[in-house]
Order: C-alpha cells, then sequence, then structure tokens
C-alpha cells in the first residue's frame, strides 16, 4: 500500500517547520530543515534566509561605511554621496529631533488646515501634486506601454489602509485586527499633534469612513497582477468630462508644462466612479483623511517617540518587534533618498568590473541557452520563434552597478542643522524634486540607461517597458554566485535567477511585449492559445497549496511562477553541459537560495498580495516539475517529491 504523502505538490511535510528529511520526500527541507533549527529572526525584521541574510550583511559594512564618512566628510569620492552622509547626519540627530517635537510640519499642516472645501482643494491643485499631497488619485510619468520612445501621463487610484482589498473583507480577521492597531495608533499620534481624544478620534472614524469609500472602486493584488490592464488610454478631453468635480483641467497642464493629448488611467472603474468620493457630503471625510494621513507620514522624520509610535501599524502588518536601531534607521533614510549613489559606491568599492565581465559573460551564455531552446521548441510555431529570437538578440544586459548616477542626484542639496535645516523639511525637498523630475519627463526622450535597482540591493528585475534585465552587485555573492562555489551550484544559484530574468520576457505579461518594450502581439493565435493552456496548468498546480496556515492563490503568482519553471530548466540545460556537472549540488543550491524564516503576519502578507509563490515551494515545486530531479535523487511513486510525469508543468 502507498503511504499518504503521495502526489503532494510542494512535497511532504509542513515546509515552514524546522525539521530535516529526504530530498525525496521535501527537497527544501533535506537543505534547510537543520538551519531553520536554530535560525532566528532578528527583531528589527520580519524574515531570515536567503535574500535577506544577504541584505543584512550588505547593510552592515555599509553602516560602518557611513560611520567612517561621518567622521571625515572630505574622505567622500563623489559630491553626491557627500549630500547622502550629511542626511545620514540629520538624521541621526536625535538630540535636535526630539527638541524640536512636532513643529517642524507646522507649516506644511497649516497649509492643510486652510482647505475649507473641495473648491479650495481646485483651487491649489497644482500646488499639492507638487508637495505629494495626500488626495483621492495619485499621478506619475511612465514609457508609453504601446510606444516606449515617448512618456505618458499615469493616472492611478490612492493607496488603502489595509495592505490589500482583500482585507477588507467581513471575514478577515486580519484586516479587523490591524484596522484595529492603525486606529489606535493614529489616534494616539494625533494626540502628540495637540489634538484632544475626541477630536482625534473623530478624525480617525472619518478617515476610516473616506478610506472604506474608496475600496469598492479598486482592484486587488490578484487583479493587479495582469497588470497590462493597467494600460488605458484615454483622451484627455474624454478624461476631463469623466471626473468634472476635480480641476484636472488646470492642474495638469500646470505641472507638466503642457497640455497632454492622451492619459492612461490604471483602474477606469475608480475613475468612472469619483463623483461618488468627491461631493460636498464628503469633505469632511476627505479632510479627515488627508489630515490623518500628512500626519502619520511625518512620524518618521521627527521625534524618537514619534518614530516608534509612528512604525507600530507597519511592524504589525509584518510581525516584526522592533523598529530598527537609530543608527540603521539614519543610514536607511540616507539610502532611501539617494538609492543609486549609495548603490553604485557599493558596487565599485565591493564588487568590482572584473566579476561585471564575468557575470555579463554568464548572462550571455544563458541567452544563447535559451536561444537554442526555443530553436527546439516544439508547440511554437517559426514565425513566433523567430520574433522569440529577436527579443532574446535585443535584451539589454544591466550587471553590478551603473558607472554614472542620474543627473537629478546633483540636484540634491541637504540643508544642515547649522544652516537651519530639519530632517523632515528636508526630505518633503528631496520627495518634491524627484516629484517634479519625473513630471518634467513629459517632454523628454525616455532614458533607456536608467537602472531599475540600485547596485546595493539584494534583487534582479526584467523590466517589459525597456526589455532590459538587471542584477544588482548585492546579489552576485554566495549562495547565488561565488568563485568559490562549483559551475553545477552556481547554475542551480544564480544561472537559475538569471535565466528567470529572461523568462519574465516570456512569462504571461512579458509575452505581450516586443523587443523595443512596447504592447503589441508578436505570437500567432494558435500559439498564444498553447501559451495561455500551459500557463493555466501552471496555475492550476500551485493554487490551493496549503502554505503557512492559508493557501496559495496561482493566479496572483502566475508570472514569476512561468519565469522561475523557465529559468531553473534553462540554467539545468546550460550545467548539464559542464564536464563536472553534480545535479544534486544544483538542485541543493536552488534550495539554499530560496531558505526563509518568516513571522506568521509576514507570511500570511505575501499570500495575500505577492507575486511570487512562497520560497519553499519555489524551491519544490518547480523542482518536481524537472525530470533530470528524479533521476539525481532517484524519486520513485513512493516519496513525498513524486509527481506524475503528465502533473508536471513545463513552459519554456
Amino acid at each position: 500500500m502507498k503511504s499518504n504523502h503521495l502526489f503532494v505538490r510542494g512535497g511532504a511535510g509542513d515546509t515552514t517547520a524546522a525539521e530535516a528529511t529526504r530530498a525525496q520526500d521535501n527537497l527544501y527541507l533535506s537543505v534547510n530543515g537543520e538551519w531553520a533549527k536554530t535560525a532566528e529572526i532578528p527583531a528589527d525584521r520580519s524574515t531570515t534566509g536567503g535574500f535577506a541574510d544577504l541584505a543584512v550583511g550588505v547593510e552592515e559594512r555599509l553602516l560602518t561605511d557611513f560611520a567612517k564618512f561621518r567622521q571625515d566628510l572630505t574622505q567622500i569620492r563623489t559630491p553626491e554621496l557627500q549630500e547622502a552622509v550629511k542626511l545620514n547626519q540629520l538624521a541621526l540627530d536625535f538630540k535636535k529631533r526630539d527638541e524640536d517635537g512636532t513643529r517642524p510640519a507646522d507649516a506644511m499642516l497649516n497649509k492643510l488646515d486652510k482647505l475649507q472645501n473641495w473648491s479650495d482643494v481646485n483651487q491649489h491643485l497644482a500646488d499639492l501634486i507638487k508637495d505629494g499631497t495626500a488626495l483621492p488619485f495619485s499621478l506619475g510619468v511612465e514609457p508609453d506601454m504601446k510606444n516606449t520612445s515617448v512618456y505618458l501621463l499615469y493616472v492611478d487610484v490612492p493607496g488603502l489602509i489595509l495592505p490589500d482589498k482583500t482585507y477588507y473583507a467581513a471575514d478577515n480577521e486580519s484586516g479587523q485586527q490591524l484596522l484595529a492597531v492603525w486606529s489606535e495608533m493614529a489616534i494616539a499620534v494625533l494626540q502628540k499633534f495637540g489634538y484632544d481624544e475626541t477630536q482625534a478620534t473623530q478624525l480617525v472614524d472619518q478617515a476610516k469612513a473616506f478610506d472604506a469609500a474608496i475600496v469598492p472602486f479598486v482592484k486587488n493584488s490578484e487583479e493587479l497582477a495582469d497588470y497590462t490592464k493597467q494600460y488605458n488610454p484615454y483622451e484627455f478631453a474624454d478624461f476631463l468630462k469623466l471626473t468634472p468635480e476635480i480641476d484636472f483641467a488646470t492642474a495638469i497642464p500646470e505641472i507638466l508644462a503642457s497640455t497632454p493629448e492622451k492619459i492612461v488611467l490604471t483602474q477606469p472603474k475608480y475613475f468612472e466612479n469619483l463623483s461618488k468620493l468627491v461631493t460636498p457630503a464628503t469633505f469632511d471625510q476627505y479632510k479627515s483623511w488627508l489630515i490623518v494621513n500628512e500626519i502619520l507620514s511625518t512620524t518618521g522624520f521627527l521625534s524618537e517617540e514619534l518614530r516608534q509610535l509612528g512604525g507600530t501599524y507597519g511592524r504589525a502588518i509584518s510581525g516584526q518587534k522592533e523598529a530598527a536601531n537609530q543608527e540603521k534607521h539614519a543610514y536607511r533614510l540616507a539610502n532611501g533618498y539617494f538609492s543609486d549613489v549609495v548603490g553604485q559606491y557599493y558596487g565599485a568599492t565591493y564588487f568590482g568590473d572584473t566579476a561585471r565581465q564575468d557575470v555579463t559573460a554568464m548572462i550571455k551564455t544563458m541567452i544563447n541557452v535559451y536561444k537554442q531552446r526555443l530553436a527546439n521548441n516544439a508547440w511554437l510555431s517559426q514565425a513566433t520563434k523567430d520574433k522569440a529570437i529577436v527579443k532574446l538578440n535585443n535584451i539589454v544586459i544591466k550587471v553590478g552597478y551603473p558607472d554614472q548616477v542620474r543627473a537629478i542626484y546633483s540636484q540634491l542639496k541637504i540643508k544642515t542643522a547649522a544652516e537651519g535645516g530639519d530632517l523632515l523639511n528636508n526630505i518633503l525637498n528631496l520627495a518634491k524634486i524627484f516629484r517634479l523630475d519625473n513630471f518634467a519627463k513629459i517632454k523628454q526622450p525616455v532614458d533607456r540607461t536608467r537602472w531599475a535597482m540600485p547596485g546595493n540591493l539584494v534583487n534582479a528585475c526584467y523590466d517589459p517597458s525597456f526589455n532590459d534585465i538587471t542584477f544588482p552587485a548585492a546579489i552576485l555573492q554566495a549562495p547565488f554566485y561565488s568563485l568559490e562555489q562549483t559551475n553545477s551550484q552556481n547554475y542551480g544559484g544564480i544561472g537559475a535567477v538569471i535565466a528567470h530574468e529572461i523568462s519574465h520576457a516570456f512569462d504571461n505579461n512579458g509575452a505581450k511585449f516586443d523587443e523595443q518594450g512596447n504592447m503589441v502581439n508578436w505570437w500567432t493565435d494558435a500559439d498564444y492559445t498553447a501559451f495561455e493552456e500551459r500557463t493555466q496548468a501552471m496555475i492550476q498546480e500551485f493554487d490551493g497549496i496549503s502554505y503557512a496556515g492559508s493557501q496559495v492563490n496561482g493566479k496572483l503568482v502566475i508570472s514569476e511562477n512561468v519565469a522561475d519553471g523557465g529559468g531553473l530548466s534553462c540554467a539545468l540545460e546550460a550545467a548539464k553541459e559542464d564536464d563536472d556537472v553534480d545535479l544534486k549540488a544544483f538542485f541543493n543550491n536552488w534550495a539554499k537560495v530560496w531558505r526563509i524564516k518568516a513571522t506568521n503576519e509576514y507570511r500570511q502578507l505575501l499570500l495575500s498580495i505577492d507575486v511570487h509563490a512562497p520560497g519553499p515551494l519555489r524551491a519544490n515545486v518547480q523542482a518536481q516539475n524537472m525530470d533530470d530531479f528524479y533521476q539525481a535523487f532517484d524519486v520513485t511513486e513512493q516519496d513525498g517529491m513524486w509527481l506524475a510525469p503528465e502533473d508536471r508543468v513545463n513552459i519554456w
């Protein structure tokens, strides 16, 4: 009689447990089970493991460097990095921050307090947008998805209090608990700003009422995962007819210094219903929502007491036990606003050009493997294969760090305490410079040299509108990549990550964009139908898998799963070209890369909003799809990792 754990998607056992088992039953636990027994999540973080551990190491290295820089600004090699350290110094001066209290926010809040009705909002709308004020919409300039040589204005929805629309369901206990935490925190913060408890409670209740009114008209994370549906172009004149309550006709030409012919609505349903949110009867609710949002947004830049208090809700969402200490907080602020500058410093100092050339060569190898796999593909027509290879030939490779940071960083100047500056108003000024720079792009050619990620970020990405792949220096270390590791290990790590990003060019979203990043259909109808059948099989393979007391949403995670499957199969083929290939080492390192220990709150959050499947399932299910895995570990029908050949999903 067969054991009852057979045919388990994701392997036998609980992948969040701290227990080791055989690779044949659970690859992820066989590699990471012992580690999980002793691994501890830092109090100021919500996870530990592969990506998180590397991020901690990068941060510790840069914390040490920033401490040296603060002692002597003259040793800093670029003026942009000097400004980053000045911001770091200002953020670390908690004596001044505590003495200043809420005073730095007075001018901003006094300006908002004068808004008495929607007419006042419309009268000052352009300035409110430039200042980044909380409004019932948001604006940003991005490449036109159908013509990526030009920029368009995208009009988006406002953010919600809770992490996702699904949290507002009556039966969602996490949502109710989080809203209670948010309310208690917001009331306490408002009292620090001089409101009495009754006033604060009324403001918070009205803010929640306005937030609740937004919820029915916006999409949830699963719906947003199909991001091509966020491209809804409108003639500017038609958009103005849709939203007469807001004076976009005056404000948008002012902030863009030109009148656009067309704009893009990310969620038309919301704007079709905006008239229900913008009425004389809702103004008091909106103003409360505005004041509460604006006050909460300042707390991280004021006193230590407000920094701690204002972070309560964020820590509740992720299960993080403590706020980052003051030194980390000050570094993260500087890194956040000077990300490309810090990333370039990190890459040039700790990565260097030799490693950049080595990884670039590896990427080109993976692209060639991908081309060969496409050439041998049995379910695509030659016409679609040819177009796919053209797209591969045009992928732009960005490795390590940029040679130059964007010109915007030379505009960022910090007003020090000696010059009468305070942290909050420096931050407001920096944010405004970035905002205005974004609006100014509307008349400029699209900058294809820009980097989507800084060099000190432990991550990688593919951008369909640019058809480029970015591998920051920070991810290019063990267990992903190291000269100390075997080729098999490196292919199971960075090789699979490289091929994963290449595969995004052909996932359910990326497949809709051509070699220039334009959203045009380059598939034959029959080929795209065959592709959709395969993606549907991947959705079903992951949908409903139990994880952390809940279940995976197959539709939410489909694009990343298509990329994982393509990445692993492509890296596997490259590894097998090596004379000394060790498939066990390949799969073991693949599983090691995805090791994670997380708070339960963070796991629940990711299941709700993250387009990636949980790390342990990325490790196991994708391995189950590879025939070579069964041969490498002698997996049989009696083992927990067995999936029948007809149930294995392979697309690329």
